[in-house]
């Protein structure tokens, strides 16, 4: 029987009861000389003791299977937790290599950065992982790549084997790549000598740390991006004071941040952005920044006027469902859209119109003063610019925002050259319904822009 046992850090108090039950009951004892100091008032006098120089972990595994095989119960100790980059992976390998039938059992211990953490307070609150810098038996090639990925992936990082005499370059490297990815500013823990009478705990910053501070009795701590330090404590926010959105309107606002925290820089005035942003909602779409363009103050001006319970004119039955029923009752009101009127039906019929340019013309003589709204129809579209440019027509303003190839894209050059009317259009062949109702609820939403 083979049991692989962890010691923790140094401290007695750091070493469990099962560990210490393992060693009660040992009589071969084999590890690094330098742990047998911890462990001596647990042995029985005449167990064996085999102690080795820090580099013979091979040779400590083969001693091991030699007196196991002989029936002895025998202990593999190591500091920490024995499976964390200690004796548990060499005697399992050795035992599996030469298919022998030894029982192995590893014996959990508290791991060097699980001290750290709890040391440091609650560094570890959320998902971390630990690598070692010694190259010894992993090629560098392979480290660096896994250093990219833990910074990367935003990783608190437990570094082992840090720095010595001989590997006195990794940290650097490592520091540099971790500034690639993460502020200077990320809180950072040199850890020494844990659990023991020398121990020493230094909290810095990434861009401060001075890797001559660190040896190979440290473990390092790197936090992740939300990390902060709280006088000697070091916290890493697991997400219970910023549970994920769940209602509706939490979800909306939280994507409303999530896009104003990437979005391209650009120059549109405040207004106009609160419009874009609804439309890069609308459609999952950043290039959407590049598509909205607006007159002078247009959300604004449509903004006080739809908070006074304005009408808006709509071409098509999407747009009109399209906009939020829940602002449009509150400020009462009228969403007009006449593409299925009788009269609108027969005045297509008689003058050889499109339904929904015979529905515009209608509206334009019933609400002559409405907001309207264009998300399907060029020739609604091109009505109205042709009506205003007659006089005949003069609406609060014009929203364009048709899509396709026949007629788009002269429709929106008509409604540009408007120098009274407010308007606001999708640029190009781009559009649709769900952009031209997204407009109309920017301009009523303004003032949660503004907060």
């Amino acid at each position: 029987m083979i049991k692989v046992v962890g010691l923790g850090p140094g401290h007695s108090d750091y070493i469990t009861p099962m560990a210490v039950q393992a060693l009660a009951e040992a009589t071969v004892v084999i590890g690094y000389h330098y742990y047998f100091q911890f462990i001596e008032h647990l042995l029985d006098a005449d167990v064996l003791r085999i102690g080795k120089e820090l580099s013979e972990e091979e040779k400590r595994a083969d001693i091991a299977i030699q007196h196991a095989l002989k029936g002895a119960s025998v202990v593999v100790i190591g500091s920490g937790d024995a499976s964390i980059y200690a004796m548990a992976s060499i005697v399992y390998q050795k035992v599996a290599e030469q298919k022998l039938e030894i029982p192995v059992e590893t014996v959990p211990g508290i791991s060097a950065f699980i001290t750290a953490g709890s040391k440091l307070g609650a560094i570890l609150g959320h998902d971390f992982c630990c690598i070692s810098l010694s190259d010894l038996m992993t090629p560098w090639t392979t480290i660096e790549k896994r250093i990219h990925a833990a910074a990367m992936g935003d990783f608190v990082t437990g570094l082992y084997n840090p720095r010595s005499k001989k590997r006195y370059w990794q940290l650097q490297t490592l520091k540099d790549i971790y500034l690639e990815y993460r502020d200077a500013a990320t809180p950072v823990a040199i850890c020494k000598q844990l659990g023991r009478t020398e121990e020493h705990i230094q909290i810095t910053t990434l861009g401060d740390l001075n890797i001559e501070d660190v040896d190979m009795f440290c473990v390092v701590l790197i936090g992740n991006s939300q990390t902060f330090r709280y006088n000697n404590n070091l916290i890493t926010p697991r997400g219970y004071l910023n549970r994920k959105p769940q209602t509706g309107l939490e979800i909306q606002q939280a994507s409303f941040v999530e896009i104003q925290n990437n979005i391209p820089t650009n120059t549109l005035a405040k207004d106009a952005l609160w419009a874009a942003i609804r439309c890069i909602h609308t459609s999952g779409d950043f290039e959407y920044i590049k598509y909205l363009q607006t007159s002078e103050k247009a959300i604004e001006i449509w903004h006080h006027y739809l908070k006074s319970g304005g009408a808006i004119v709509t071409d098509v039955t999407m747009v009109q469902a399209g906009i939020t029923k829940v602002y449009t009752s509150k400020y009462k009101n009228q969403v007009v859209c006449l593409l299925n009127d009788p009269e609108a039906v027969e005045l297509a019929a008689r003058e050889g119109l499109t339904r929904t340019q015979a529905g515009i013309k209608l509206a334009a003589q019933r609400y002559p003063k409405a907001l309207f709204v264009i998300g399907n129809a060029p020739t609604a579209l091109i009505e109205i610019t042709d009506q205003i440019h007659a006089g005949t027509l003069a609406p609060i303003g014009v929203i364009g925002a048709p899509v396709g190839f026949i007629n788009v894209i002269e429709s929106k050059e008509r409604l540009k050259t408007l120098e009274k009317t407010s308007y606001a259009l999708i640029k190009a062949k781009r559009g649709g319904s769900n952009f031209a109702a997204a407009i109309v609820n920017a301009a009523f939403t303004l003032d949660e822009a503004k907060q």
